[in-house]
Order: structure tokens, then sequence, then C-alpha cells
């Protein structure tokens, strides 16, 4: 009798051991992956030292998001305008103009319309070797409230983001791509969800609430001017995303982001990812945190001279979230504010 199940029961075993056997192999995959990619352990310092507006003709220095008082009961020092624009750039001499225009249009003309309306507009040079950071100097001498912040060396699209935020002064603090793909008066979308997210106008800046500009909507068109090779790596990379880090939000790469000053002082600083992927991880950290994140559909069209490159880049980013899933999860990584 107990020969009848030997069989099944040998089965079993195998699929067992099988099963033990994979699991293993890929834990000593993503440790061995965790292991042999870097990443740069930034220090709270590193946010309070002095950054000067470049090439001003007095000498000032950008408001500081954190307070210098690491035991002060805000994380975040006040505001002193409304809305800060920050907008990373790096060799963009031949697109930016067209982006700024379009942004100082909208927002000098609603300026006018609405004194109360304040802003700033912070372009920051990721280490350009062009001559972006004079272009933004001249354009700024004829527009309203605009400066360059010019890092000393190249910190990836995530990194630049980051100086910018940790840099402005802004209840609001929304950042846009330089390539101008999103039209910018879209800004009022996100600027209407995240105030009725927030109870309303007048806005609360110690309210944690994030809005994100989203190009789902015209996911099928794109889909039909994509080749067949590129649209299995964006259907993958979306699979990653949701399977590994960020299930509330569809388009977590559009670079249209708005945020109130309280989420931003608490989530900015303890980001690891500093490259492409860095967007996934600020959405994971606000979904762990259980901070409302809502997605509004923006108008958006590509532009010529993305700094993608189709497959490294893909797998660079594939790499960073199945890293920000591990390392979280390991305890490798944590939300702590840093040191």
């Amino acid at each position: 009798m107990l020969g009848l199940f030997e069989p099944g029961f040998d089965t079993m075993s195998g699929v067992c051991v099988l099963g033990l056997m994979t699991g293993a192999l890929i834990v000593i995959s993503l440790v061995t992956l965790s292991h042999m990619t870097p990443w740069i352990k930034r220090r709270r310092s590193e946010y309070l030292e002095p950054e000067s507006v470049y090439r001003c003709r007095e000498k000032k220095e950008f408001q500081k998001l954190l307070p210098e008082d690491r035991d002060s009961h805000r994380r975040y020092t006040p505001s002193t305008c409304y809305l800060s624009v920050i907008i990373p750039a790096m060799n963009e001499a031949e697109r930016i103009g067209i982006m700024l225009d379009d942004c100082c249009d909208y927002l000098e003309a609603r300026a006018e319309i609405q004194p109360e309306f304040t802003y700033e507009i912070i372009v920051v040079d990721d280490g350009s070797t062009d001559d972006t950071c004079d272009i933004v100097v001249q354009i700024g001498a004829t527009r309203k409230n605009l400066r360059v912040l010019k890092l000393k060396e190249n910190r990836g699209k995530g990194g630049a983001v980051r100086m910018g935020v940790l840099h402005a002064s802004g209840k609001l603090i929304l950042f846009a791509d330089a390539d101008g793909a999103t039209k910018f008066e879209d800004f009022e979308q996100l600027e209407k969800e995240l105030l009725r997210t927030a109870g309303g106008d007048p806005l609360d800046e110690s309210f944690p609430a994030v809005v994100v500009g989203s190009r789902a909507h015209l996911a099928a068109a794109s889909v039909a001017e994509r080749s067949f090779f590129r649209t299995i790596l964006m259907h993958g990379f979306h699979s990653l995303v949701y399977l590994f880090a960020v299930r509330t939000i569809k388009d977590t790469q559009c670079g249209f982001k708005l945020f109130t000053r309280s989420i931003a002082a608490r989530a900015f600083p303890v980001l690891h990812v500093e490259r492409w992927a860095f967007d996934v991880e600020l959405i994971y950290l606000c979904e762990k945190w259980t901070v409302p994140v809502k997605e509004v559909c923006v108008r958006w069209k590509e532009i010529d001279g993305s700094k993608i490159t189709p497959i490294w880049s893909w797998l660079q980013m594939g790499r960073d979230l199945i890293l920000i899933w591990f390392r979280y999860t390991i305890g490798v990584w944590n939300d702590d504010q840093p040191q």
C-alpha cells in the first residue's frame, strides 16, 4: 500500500527541492547584484552647505529647505513664496530656451492677475559641458525670478532635482523637465488636485501631499509610434514598477510632479537613487508612509534630444527598481533622515 504513494512523494520532494534551490539562487543573485551596485551615501550637512546663485551681480545664496537644527520641531524652514519650480538640466542649451519661455509666460501672466501668486524658478545645472548655464542667465536678465544653481559635478537627474528641491523656498514645489514636453499651464490641474487633497485654499504647507502628472491616457497613441522592441521594453518596465515598487500610480516617469513643502522636506533627503529611477523610489516612500499621491493627466509630446539611452538606461532602471524593493525589504536602506 505504501508503494502507491512513493512516486507522488518523490515528485513532491523534487518540486520542494527545486523550489528551495530556485529561491536560494534568486536570493544569492539579489545579494550579489546589491553588492556589485554602489550607491553614494549623502549626509545632511551637504544640504546645509551654502549654495550661491550662479553669476548673480550681488552675491546671493539659495534658501535651505532643511533647518540648521536637526532637532527642530519642524522638518522644514518657513516658505517665502508660493511656488518653487525646479528644472534639472544637463547639456540643454538647444532645448531649455523654449521650455523657459513657456514656463515664464505662464508664471508672469498669472502673477499679474494674482499678486499673491509669488514664485521662483531654479534651473539646476547638472555638470553641463555646454553653455546651458550662460543661456539661462541671459534669459534671466529679461525674465523674473529665474536663477541657476550650478552643481560642481554631475549627480544624475535625481540628484539634480533633489539639490534644487532642498534649496527651494516655496509652499509648493514642482519639478519639471527641461525639454518642455509637458505644457506648463497644466500646472493648474496639479495645483487644483493638490488643494482638494490638502483641504482647500489657503494652502497648508504642513499637509503632506503629492500630485504627479500622467501620460497614461496617451499610452495607446504612443505605442502606435514606437517600435515593437521599445514597446516590449516599456511594458516590461511598467510591470517591474508594479511588481517591485509602486501600485497606485500608472506613470511614475513623467517629469512633472508637485509636492507640498512638508513632504518634500521629508522625502528628498532620504532618497538613495540619483539616476532615472529616482521617481520610483520617491513614490515608493510616499506609499510606504501612506502619503496621499494623486495622478492627473497632462498634455505631453515627445521632444527630440532625450538623454535616455533606449537599452542601457532601461537596464539601469530595471536594476534600480529591483534594488529599491530588495534594499528596503532587508533593511540595507531605511527612511531615516541622513546624519
